[in-house]
């Protein structure tokens, strides 16, 4: 697809490419069937251009070949047709016809020529806007589809906070860490727990906030919470039916079979 659209095939199939270009070409040629299929497809291309943009001789061309012919070689008009292009002349030494191209007809193939560069330049100035344009478009559609992400987030977080059977517990900071905060959403019909880290700090590399339920006096694991560059959001975690408080505490990353004690952030009974 990178050769394809490079413009090298254009370059080669009309004949003005580099001697190196034309190399790495041919060299392609023989590698990839789709560039041999391209190529084909381009001087096909050319050769309509050429047909479609053809102009008509003037009739009064017929009347100059006409005068060019040596009649004392008994040469009609309706032997040489009025569409020839090349005009037959004699050669006094070989005493063989040689023919030579009219100067209008090379004018009017360099014309045509032309014509074909200036029309490659526009349409590959057209496909640059058109690569620009679609990587542009990427961009956006990236762009939304974050948007979405986060709008859809923010609902889910509006449905939990807004949740009638939801029991709103806020975790208050310990003596090791007094500014830190979270909140529990804990629903009393499903017994589903959420947490809000939004007021935590963020942690060390290698650590996690493990969230933890106090059931019959004992510690017990509810989950990790996840923080990732301050984008927080309300998480679901394990499910209990019943607990007499909740704590987080930081540990390593993965978490820990126990709580480690000197590390709680923040608790609070139910």
């Amino acid at each position: 697809k990178d050769i394809i659209s490079s413009g090298i095939l254009e370059l080669y199939a009309l004949g003005i490419s580099s001697p190196e270009e034309t190399a790495q070409v041919e060299q392609w040629l023989t590698i990839y069937p789709e560039v041999s299929e391209e190529l084909n497809h381009i001087e096909s291309v050319i050769e309509d251009y050429a047909r479609a943009n053809a102009v008509e001789p003037p009739a009064a061309l017929k009347e100059r070949i006409t005068g060019n012919i040596d009649f004392n070689r008994n040469v009609t008009t309706e032997d040489t047709g009025s569409s020839n292009i090349l005009t037959p002349v004699l050669n006094d030494v070989t005493e063989q016809k040689v023919y030579t191209i009219s100067t209008f007809f090379k004018w009017a193939a360099a014309a045509c020529f032309v014509l074909l560069l200036g029309s490659l330049a526009l349409n590959y100035s057209y496909f640059n806007r058109y690569k620009s344009a679609k990587n542009d478009l990427q961009v956006a559609q990236s762009e939304l589809e974050k948007t979405r992400e986060v709008a859809s987030a923010m609902t889910h977080d509006m449905d939990v906070v807004t949740d009638k059977d939801a029991r709103p517990v806020v975790l208050n900071g310990t003596a090791h860490a007094p500014d830190a905060l979270a909140k529990i959403f804990w629903m009393k019909d499903s017994g589903e727990v959420y947490v809000d880290p939004s007021n935590l700090p963020q942690p060390a590399a290698g650590k996690q906030y493990q969230l933890w339920a106090i059931v019959d006096g004992k510690p017990v694991d509810a989950g990790m919470i996840s923080l990732q560059k301050g984008n927080y959001k309300i998480q679901k975690m394990k499910s209990f039916g019943s607990a007499q408080a909740f704590a987080i505490t930081l540990e390593k990353a993965g978490g820990s079979a126990t709580p480690t004690m000197d590390e709680m952030y923040v608790m609070a009974k139910i």
